[in-house]
């Protein structure tokens, strides 16, 4: 079992933290995973100091494809990037620091217990390029708060986890009682 590091980062307090490959071939099917399976209870986009985008996909995407390092997942009427693999238009230099460098599972934790799950990706120069907020067994699929856990929410994170990292699901996840805010 791949025993997760502890990291404390500020405005986010106490992570664990697994790191992912990074290689091209599995941040594709990563990326595929997470938006044919999970579009529909997931938020996404950065989430750095000062700035929190949480997007829901408005329907599975129509379309996933790479090009030159780039993987583009389109929902129709709008997409996005990110550089998973060789990035060469850009030259040497540019396609190294676009390139994602550091891909990780996360939980947050509060007094110990897990509050959050998700999903990681920082480029080269070691900025965030997205982080995917999974289902929450403290929140709907609006972010609502609920009356109890449901955690049959963690499936995406469990099956996730068990896809790329060989783990079974933990008990830990299951401790909490409810969300807290970072």
């Amino acid at each position: 079992m791949t025993a997760p590091t502890l990291v404390e980062e500020p405005g986010n307090g106490t992570l664990h933290v697994w790191p992912l490959p990074t290689d091209e071939d599995t941040l594709l099917s990563l990326v595929r995973d997470v938006f044919t399976e999970h579009w529909h209870h997931i938020f996404f986009g950065p989430l750095v100091q000062g700035a929190a985008w949480e997007v829901a996909a408005p329907n599975a995407p129509e379309r996933i494809s790479v090009h030159d390092g780039y993987v583009t997942v389109d929902f129709g009427r709008w997409h996005f990037h990110l550089c998973i693999g060789e990035h060469t238009a850009s030259g040497p230099e540019l396609g190294a620091l676009r390139r994602c460098r550091r891909a990780e599972f996360y939980r947050r934790l509060s007094d110990g217990v897990p509050t959050s799950w998700g999903i990681r990706m920082f480029n080269g120069a070691g900025e965030q390029q997205m982080t995917v907020m999974l289902p929450n067994p403290f929140l709907d699929d609006r972010q609502n708060i609920l009356d109890e856990p449901d955690f049959s929410r963690l499936a995406a994170w469990d099956s996730l986890r068990k896809t790329y990292l060989g783990l079974d699901p933990d008990p830990l996840d299951r401790a909490g009682k409810g969300f807290r805010h970072g």
